[in-house]
């Protein structure tokens, strides 16, 4: 497993819970497209487990991340919509049911540079 995962969010904070927003808020993920790079310790893990209807994660190659750290300001990358839509079944969905939330593993590079 990688020390680092990537986590993007998809969804937007208009009706959210108000501690769903304040895990957000520490974890630096204030807009939708917003992109940041963690550790991959328990601790984060949980908070980005907490959020996990909102935002998609996973790990990334390093020539991913060499891309992906030049368009970092401030400990987050601002990224653009994702070219060819997030997955078929939409921003609501379980990414292991072909949306677009949650785990993605391996498969989050592919959506990182759609979106760089």
């Amino acid at each position: 497993m990688s020390s680092k995962i990537t986590v993007v969010l998809v969804r937007g904070l208009i009706g959210m819970r108000p501690d769903h927003r304040e895990t957000l808020h520490r974890l630096k993920l204030a807009r939708k497209n917003h992109c940041v790079i963690l550790e991959n310790r328990p601790d984060l893990l949980g908070m980005v487990q907490k959020v996990k209807d909102f935002v998609t994660w996973g790990t990334i190659t390093p020539e991913t991340m060499t891309k992906l750290e030049k368009k970092i300001v401030e400990g987050v990358a601002r990224l653009q919509p994702p070219r060819k839509g997030f997955g078929r079944k939409g921003i609501k969905t379980p990414f292991s049911m072909g949306g677009a939330l949650g785990d993605r593993g391996e498969k989050m590079d592919d959506l990182v540079t759609r979106m760089i």
